[in-house]
């Protein structure tokens, strides 16, 4: 694809956090793109890396202990890690914003949740306060939060979970981002109010033409809403693809794991297939393909153990790290 119809390019990042135990490596020349308009989902298991991209992408790496060692991140042409500070918090929040994974940790317990909102608004948007203000009250009207005029004045601890995740929404888009990263946007809430969330955002996607960067390991999520995909192991991408290609031919053992362990239609109740082992501790991974110790064929075969794969294309808009992958030696 060309770059025209690229919004963010991700390329060769890698990060690593600095501790007396030792330097854990939490990703590793990670590559991908977003298209405008467009989902792309980042998916994986926990501690695999996909939070770190993201805060890596909006420039909150905690330094110290953490610190972005190498790599690209061009948005809108601009590139990311060559900005000042000053110049990201104008990007920070306006043009790429991000729901976090836990909002009940994330909105501030001794603000209002109108305050919050309105802080974003006035400082990109440059509106007075009392504009603002008003701002806030139609954005969580926006997202579904009834009597917004009252909850505009409350608290986040009086609210559900379902709602602070609402909030933090609502001052996600305030400022009508050009790229949203939704970092586990629906975790800890019941399948009705996720889908409800999620409905949301692909509502608020429609009215604005905004791309999202949604990271999660939901693969039913990733099959109803993303256009393109990246499988993440052990600080790594392993699999790149268009959704439809992944989900009808995976190439990587970790990726075909994954979708074996989803229930299906017509499930018999035979026990559902797991993949044996963790993640492996970013401190100690394991020499070779990270994934050998788990793989059924990496396990017994020595280039696995010694040697580990690159990202490469096999076919147009394939990409995996497998040395077992159809086409990746002749790639």
């Amino acid at each position: 694809m060309s770059e025209d119809g690229v919004l963010l390019s991700v390329k060769g990042v890698s990060v690593s956090f600095f501790s007396e135990e030792g330097v854990a490596k939490a990703v590793q020349e990670v590559s991908f793109s977003v298209k405008r308009g467009g989902t792309f989902a980042l998916v994986g298991e926990s501690g695999c890396g996909k939070s770190v991209t993201a805060l890596s992408i909006m420039r909150l790496v905690p330094e110290p202990p953490g610190k972005i060692m190498s790599g690209d991140i061009i948005f809108e042409k601009t590139k990311l890690l060559a900005l000042s500070e000053k110049q990201m918090r104008g990007i920070r929040g306006h043009k790429i914003a991000m729901i976090f994974q836990e909002p009940m940790t994330s909105l501030n317990p001794v603000y209002t949740v109108g305050n919050q909102i309105a802080e974003a608004i006035e400082l990109h948007q440059q509106k007075k306060p009392s504009e603002a203000w008003a701002s806030s009250v139609e954005m969580l009207e926006k997202v579904g939060i009834a009597d917004p005029e009252q909850r505009v004045r409350e608290y986040p601890h009086q609210m559900s979970g379902g709602m602070q995740q609402r909030v933090m929404i609502a001052m996600a888009v305030s400022c009508e981002p050009t790229l949203l990263i939704a970092d586990e946007p629906t975790t800890a809430l019941d399948v009705t109010i996720q889908a409800q969330i999620l409905d949301l955002l692909d509502e608020l996607q429609g009215q604005t033409g905004m791309s999202i960067l949604m990271i999660t390991h939901n693969l039913g999520i990733v099959a109803e809403r993303a256009n393109d995909v990246a499988v993440m192991y052990a600080s790594r991408i392993v699999e790149v693809a268009e959704t439809k290609g992944l989900f009808a031919e995976p190439l990587h053992p970790y990726t075909q794991g994954l979708l074996k362990s989803l229930p299906r239609l017509g499930f018999s109740g035979e026990r559902l297939q797991t993949i044996a082992g963790i993640v492996p501790d970013p401190l100690h991974f394991p020499a070779g393909c990270k994934f050998h110790p788990r793989c059924p064929i990496g396990c017994n075969d020595r280039r696995c153990q010694t040697l580990e794969p690159k990202l490469k294309e096999v076919r147009p808009g394939r990409c995996v790290a497998c040395w077992h992958a159809p086409g990746y030696e002749a790639g």
